[in-house]
């Protein structure tokens, strides 16, 4: 009986270290899949950001143009973006934040 008991235990926590294991790795794999869509973000902004200043002369007034006029999608539930410009022939500067509980974690 005692020896029965004893492998259920085993058993139980061979079971609770294997779902440990399996939950750290989901969420480092979702936490790195949310750290690749920002770097995205951030290049595809930047990309869009060079294209109309080299087609219109002038950097973007603001990340609504770009999302208008260049095709860029940002995703207000997961990132939030700050775009600063300091003059119209100066690059401006896109910082991205990224939203805690909304899919990435700690």
């Amino acid at each position: 009986m005692k020896t029965a008991l004893r492998a259920y235990g085993f058993g139980l926590g061979l079971f609770a270290v294997i779902a440990a294991v399996l939950l750290r790795g989901v969420s480092s794999t979702e936490k790195a899949g949310a750290e690749e869509q920002a770097e995205l973000l951030r290049e595809s902004i930047s990309r869009a950001v060079v294209s109309c200043y080299a087609l219109e002369g002038s950097y973007p007034e603001s990340l609504d143009y770009i999302t208008e006029n260049y095709g860029v999608r940002v995703d207000g539930s997961k990132f939030i973006v700050h775009y600063t410009i300091f003059a119209s022939n100066i690059m401006p500067e896109v910082d991205i934040i990224e939203l805690k509980g909304a899919g990435a974690y700690e």
